[in-house]
């Protein structure tokens, strides 16, 4: 009896699958030496670019630290109610404004723009203000939703009311709060009011009676409706 293996038996569809692989694979090897050099060359290129990254947020870090140290005696007059001072800084601290100019693009730099831009509302400098709630990158939070009711504010001043009530309406759904949304909702049947549009301030008090009943703003909701409604 022969101890030799029998011999295996292969099919077609098998031979073509493998002549498939052998190909793809030499053609592969072939492509590569080919292009050796654009294919190192594109290796080289990804890890310069990772390196490159990985550089950027070093010195974005280091920067919002620098930030966040430079502001805080600028803050802390803020706090105090000494806007201007806050704002224009002296030799030995950044004020807010240095702050934005220097380190803008950094989480820091940006929530500078908000203390300034609120400094600047309050010393009356609307423009100015308006200008730093516009360019402050807003989050879906309290400082955000703040943000929206500034410019919605300063727009009300000017007697742009249909877009201060639109911004009151961004502050009370970027960031719901049983306390600040009823307010900012509020605001903004107020400010449609003014502008005429019955229509929308009455959206906006019935979203306060909707959706947050048991706030103080909804115990007046049900009479300014009724007012509303009557008169258009």
């Amino acid at each position: 009896m022969s101890t030799l293996n029998p011999t295996r038996k292969v099919s077609r569809r098998q031979e073509l699958r493998e002549d498939t692989v052998v190909t793809f694979y030499a053609r592969a090897i072939d492509l590569y030496e080919n292009n050796r050099q654009m294919v190192i060359g594109a290796a080289a290129g990804i890890v310069a670019l990772v390196v490159l990254i990985l550089a950027w947020n070093w010195y974005q870090g280091n920067r919002n630290d620098q930030a966040l140290s430079e502001m805080a005696e600028a803050v802390r007059l803020y706090e105090a109610g000494s806007y201007q001072a806050a704002l224009d800084g002296d030799l030995s601290f950044l004020g807010l404004l240095d702050v934005v100019d220097s380190y803008g693009g950094t989480n820091s730099g940006n929530l500078a723009t908000f203390y300034a831009a609120d400094a600047l509302f309050r010393i009356g400098d609307m423009e100015r203000a308006l200008e730093m709630f516009e360019s402050y990158s807003k989050g879906s939070d309290y400082i955000g939703a703040s943000a929206f009711a500034g410019e919605a504010a300063i727009h009300e001043l000017q007697g742009n009311h249909d877009r201060a009530g639109d911004l009151f309406m961004r502050a009370a759904n970027v960031f719901s709060s049983d306390i600040t949304s009823p307010m900012f909702l509020s605001k903004a049947a107020r400010a449609y009011e003014m502008a005429g549009n019955s229509g929308d301030a009455i959206d906006a008090l019935e979203m306060i009676q909707d959706d947050y009943p048991d706030s103080q703003a909804a115990g007046t909701v049900e009479f300014k409706l009724a007012k509303l409604q009557a008169s258009s």
